[in-house]
């Protein structure tokens, strides 16, 4: 039988997975609710180095980035567009806890290559932006105008006759061997990227999710010019078309998918005014859910039982950073039987 995949979701990871399949010249088809807010179309697309309250080096940035940059500058010149905007992370030191924590990390060498050692002096406009604990700039770094990838991806796989858009629902008692059947075609393997609702779903609701509901701002502000990504406490994005976007919200406890509680955006708000010196206002939001799985950085791989069933997931907000690698793991393992390093694979979890 040819191979033939379906990918059941098409965010970051499917679409990531769609585009390595493509180019491998494998057929594949992705059906998606195409819904106006998901976590990876209201996500900042932020890639960074050094990260979290700790001030540590994200997860096989050394490897994860270089592929990462590649594949965008890829598809950007596949499909006639730029989405992915490399620019400097001003990371600006809220505490003296904050600074004893960088004065450990900054001499470890891992992370001297991250640290822009010309960076301009002072570091930010101290009239604009508060900086009473200095700070450091990273390079190496950047942001993915997810939407527009993803929309001009969903075009460029129509045109192709491989993106539906539609609901995919696969249970046990049709699915228990041989191909996976949906909707009168049949598929060799179907493949689940559908992020945090994964966890509603019979074939993997044994993954111990940790989904965490996130709210982003659009904000107007006097920003004297400034076109880095400065983060204190919250980031904001200078998105280079005069707006700006200020996040995120980290919620654990919710209902609702894209209605964010009212304390977590009010403390979003204060930290982007203690960011900000001058006056700012806030023009709108957007609220997703991220998935996120405990103490994994993201799982691939088949079904432990039914091997045609795969899974792509738990990118949490590291998605732009790590799906193209992830996805090219999984398709190395579907197609040529590669092994999934352990700490990876969804099957070991069970």
């Amino acid at each position: 039988m040819t191979q033939r995949l379906l990918i059941i979701g098409g965010g970051l990871a499917g679409t990531a997975l769609a585009w390595d399949l493509h180019e491998r010249g494998l057929s594949f088809l992705i059906v998606d609710r195409d819904e106006p807010l998901t976590s990876s179309k209201v996500a900042a697309g932020l890639v960074a180095p050094i990260t979290g309250l700790r001030l540590t080096l994200n997860w096989r940035y050394d490897t994860l980035y270089p592929e990462a940059l590649k594949f965008y500058r890829d598809k950007e010149l596949k499909l006639g567009a730029r989405f992915y905007h490399e620019l400097p992370i001003v990371q600006l030191l809220r505490d003296d806890q904050a600074v004893m924590q960088w004065q450990r990390r900054c001499g470890q060498p891992d992370v001297q290559p991250y640290l822009n050692a010309a960076a301009q002096q002072p570091l930010v406009n101290d009239s604009i932006f508060t900086n009473s604990h200095g700070g450091f700039e990273q390079q190496h770094c950047g942001w993915l105008n997810t939407a527009e990838f993803l929309a001009a991806s969903q075009r460029y796989f129509e045109s192709l006759g491989c993106w539906q858009r539609g609901e995919v629902s696969l249970n046990h008692s049709n699915q228990s061997s041989g191909p996976v059947l949906w909707n009168g075609q049949s598929f060799t393997s179907a493949v689940f990227c559908t992020g945090w609702e994964a966890a509603r779903q019979p074939w993997f609701d044994w993954v111990p999710f940790r989904n965490g509901r996130g709210t982003v701002l659009q904000v107007t502000a006097d920003t004297g010019g400034e076109s880095r990504i400065i983060n204190r406490g919250c980031w904001l994005l200078p998105r280079g078309d005069g707006t700006l976007r200020a996040g995120p919200t980290y919620e654990f406890d919710f209902d609702q998918p894209h209605t964010p509680g009212q304390e977590a955006v009010a403390e979003l708000e204060t930290k982007l005014r203690s960011l900000l010196k001058s006056p700012c206002r806030i023009t709108g939001s957007q609220t997703g859910v991220r998935p996120i799985i405990q103490h994994r950085q993201a799982l691939i791989g088949r079904h432990p039982v039914r091997p045609q069933i795969a899974f792509l997931n738990g990118l949490g907000s590291k998605g732009v950073l790590r799906a193209p690698w992830l996805a090219r793991q999984l398709v190395e393992h579907l197609m040529e039987d590669r092994a999934i390093e352990p700490g990876l694979d969804v099957a070991g979890n069970l």
